[in-house]
């Protein structure tokens, strides 16, 4: 039998949400016997699956001992964490980043590779806010500082997460709702015409990467991408150009310029970059470099962000350099 009294960053949830997140490899299916045979209550009583939990509620569980995380204590592994991070904003409920290149945001994104969140960003925030006291993992049930926003593995730039539970909520409901503009710095192969351009296409997973058509195809989906050429090399040879996206898909920004015959300096998956590893560009070049919260049509806890922007200096991107 455990016990557990939810807290402030667990409540709002569903019963059945809160459970399966506070178990571990327990079956859907089994939890909803559990729950109505009675084994799961809250405050001493039965509740329905669809119950709603709220700060301070006491949720027993009368299952079997084998669903409770047996192995290393939670805050021993963050404890043991030396948080390297480029901290570029800060507040009580969100965190921004300047993830470097080569760096996954989070294990889930290895593709097959052993890796846990040691060598992750969202494990050293987490080690980081430890450190600080602002995030205790063993007193929390369900909660754990997370991602609001993604980038890759190869990719540098800002990424947001939130401390607590309300922030990770409404910053993804701000994100979903298109509260966030992002915009992303790249070197191009030769110079994109027109300069200035909102392209639209359709994007699909295929082999292991994506591929982007000009009309709808099964498995597709719809993809908006802004692009500016800001300066170009003399002779064209290369162009870097502002990129904003309008959506947020896989690999979009990399597949979407190739597709238009412009790939970027170092594209390795949606262009051929073997003279551009010999010039030392080995990944491509590409960075998350700006984000403004214009929070339209948003009036939350969050509101305070609005109007503001948030961007790397622009002098510590190497692809830079291309352009003096």
């Amino acid at each position: 039998m455990r016990s557990i009294t939810v807290g402030e960053n667990d409540g709002g949830q569903r019963l059945d949400k809160f459970i399966m997140k506070a178990t571990v490899g327990m079956p859907q299916s089994l939890l909803y016997k559990y729950i109505r045979k009675k084994c799961i209550k809250v405050n001493g009583r039965r509740a329905e699956a669809s119950a709603i939990l709220s700060t301070g509620d006491v949720v027993t569980m009368y299952v079997s001992d084998e669903f409770f995380d047996g192995g290393a204590d939670a805050a021993s592994v963050i404890a043991g964490i030396v948080p390297k991070l480029t901290i570029v904003y800060e507040d009580e409920n969100i965190i921004v980043c300047d993830k470097p290149v080569g760096v996954l945001v989070h294990s889930g994104d290895a593709d097959g590779e052993k890796s846990d969140d040691r060598n992750t960003l969202i494990g050293h925030i987490q080690a980081y806010l430890y450190r600080r006291g602002e995030y205790d993992p063993d007193a929390e049930a369900t909660f754990s500082p997370a991602l609001c926003n993604r980038i890759d593995r190869n990719t540098r730039g800002l990424v947001i997460a939130a401390k607590n539970a309300r922030a990770l909520r409404e910053m993804n409901d701000v994100i979903k709702n298109r509260g966030i503009r992002k915009f992303y710095l790249c070197a191009v192969h030769g110079v994109p015409e027109p300069r200035s351009c909102e392209l639209h296409g359709w994007l699909r997973r295929e082999g292991g990467g994506v591929r982007v058509y000009d009309s709808r195809v099964d498995g597709a989906k719809s993809i908006a991408t802004r692009y500016h050429v800001l300066k170009s090399t003399r002779g064209g040879e290369l162009s870097l150009c502002e990129i904003e996206l309008l959506t947020g898909r896989t690999h979009q920004i990399r597949a979407h310029m190739e597709h238009i015959g412009h790939p970027l300096l170092g594209e390795g998956r949606y262009g051929k970059n073997a003279a551009d590893r010999k010039r030392g560009y080995d990944s491509q070049a590409l960075c998350a470099y700006k984000i403004i919260f214009t929070l339209d049509g948003y009036d939350g806890a969050l509101s305070y962000l609005r109007g503001r922007e948030i961007a790397i200096d622009t002098d510590t991107i190497p692809f830079m350099r291309e352009f003096d």
